[in-house]
């Protein structure tokens, strides 16, 4: 099988990039010939070697460099050198589609909720929004269309819903993760060394998040759920995000410049998690984040929100699950995942992320392929 990914740009912070990169290890290792079609990519040095295809038409401004690109992986598939071409791309003619980033019409009806109604407009009449939404559209009605790979339940259903795809062409392949890399054993290896070097008392609780794109991913809310916390409790913000220097403007303004950490983005989050007691990500949407999969890895408990696929891997025997812009609710699940009861809960932890490692993705994922017409 000669298989086609599709993926504009690599960036190192980015989930769906990481979920390219594993795939694109796992299936090779299966035998499968695996091509990545990209604008710009950054390999690992484990990486080198892959067969990378650059496809970089020239552009001005983000809507022509979207449209330019979707017209070149066009022309690919039309040359019929691939099988199969998966796109994580909204790219009409793909034959499978993996909807990593989501339903981009329900990610702007949430993002709505926190806009004023002058960026509410400039959204509504935006050309590059209107291209995605038309692309969009068109990709999940063309005929060419053979399967969408959903990384979670909530995706899969919202696609049905909007568009009428048949729901045996949606597939749920929630993302994997590597159990050997992220495992509750992280806690011994770093916690006292990133706690001291960061000045937090190691009995000190201490929340963590992770994730880029600080306004979809709810630190502002976050932040304002740490000021109702007790003043022990630091919080470790990891991520590379424009409006970092606003976020901790706001941090300073709700006195929390002292136990607030921004770390910007790491290569290595690994001692972030084990020096944590608890993960948060209230996110207005997420379609699955890789983050919170490495932290229920790693045993630590997950706050999230209805508006992230993760959820679906959240009991209350190791998280909770509230409303994305209720700081109140947030503090006082936090306060719960804090007290007692920390080994279960990293167990519980630990188990739901035991059920999408990556030999589980990489199987449904071949499964998938070879049931294709």
């Amino acid at each position: 099988m000669k298989l086609a990914l599709v993926r504009q740009k690599y960036n190192p912070y980015g989930g769906a990039e990481r979920f390219v990169e594993r795939a694109l290890g796992a299936l090779q290792q299966q035998g499968i010939a695996v091509t990545l079609i990209t604008r710009q990519w950054k390999t690992s040095e484990a990486a080198e070697g892959r067969a990378v295809r650059i496809c970089n038409p020239f552009h001005l401004g983000r809507l022509w460099r979207d449209a330019g690109f979707s017209h070149g992986v066009q022309n690919i598939i039309a040359r019929g050198e691939f099988d199969l071409v998966q796109s994580h791309e909204r790219i009409p003619g793909c034959h499978v589609y993996r909807a990593g980033d989501g339903v981009h019409a329900t990610w702007l009806e949430l993002r709505a909720r926190v806009q004023s109604p002058l960026a509410r407009l400039a959204t509504r009449i935006h050309p590059w929004h209107h291209y995605i939404l038309a692309a969009e559209a068109a990709m999940f009605r063309h005929p060419a269309l053979r399967a969408v790979i959903c990384n979670s339940a909530m995706v899969r259903d919202d696609i049905a819903q909007r568009f009428q795809v048949p729901m045996d062409r949606l597939h749920v392949i929630h993302n994997g993760v590597d159990l050997d890399h992220f495992h509750p054993g992280l806690r011994a290896e770093h916690r006292a060394s990133l706690r001291q070097k960061l000045g937090i008392p190691l009995e000190a609780p201490v929340v963590l998040y992770v994730g880029s794109g600080f306004e979809r991913k709810g630190l502002p809310q976050l932040l304002a759920a740490l000021a109702r916390l007790p003043a022990e409790v630091h919080l470790l913000v990891v991520g590379k995000d424009k409006r970092a220097a606003a976020m901790q403007a706001l941090a300073a303004r709700l006195g929390l410049a002292r136990r607030t950490h921004f770390l910007g983005g790491q290569p290595d989050v690994r001692p972030c998690y084990g020096a944590a007691d608890v993960f948060a990500l209230p996110t207005l949407y997420d379609p699955f984040p890789n983050a919170a999969l490495e932290a229920l890895a790693c045993g630590l408990p997950v706050l999230t929100s209805p508006g992230s696929g993760a959820a679906e891997l959240v009991s209350p025997d190791c998280g909770a699950v509230v409303d994305a812009l209720d700081p109140a609710a947030q503090a006082e699940a936090i306060a719960g995942l804090l007290a007692g009861a920390a080994e279960a809960r990293a167990q519980a932890a630990r188990a739901a992320a035991e059920t999408c490692s990556l030999s589980d993705m990489t199987g449904k994922l071949i499964a998938l392929y070879r049931t294709l017409p």
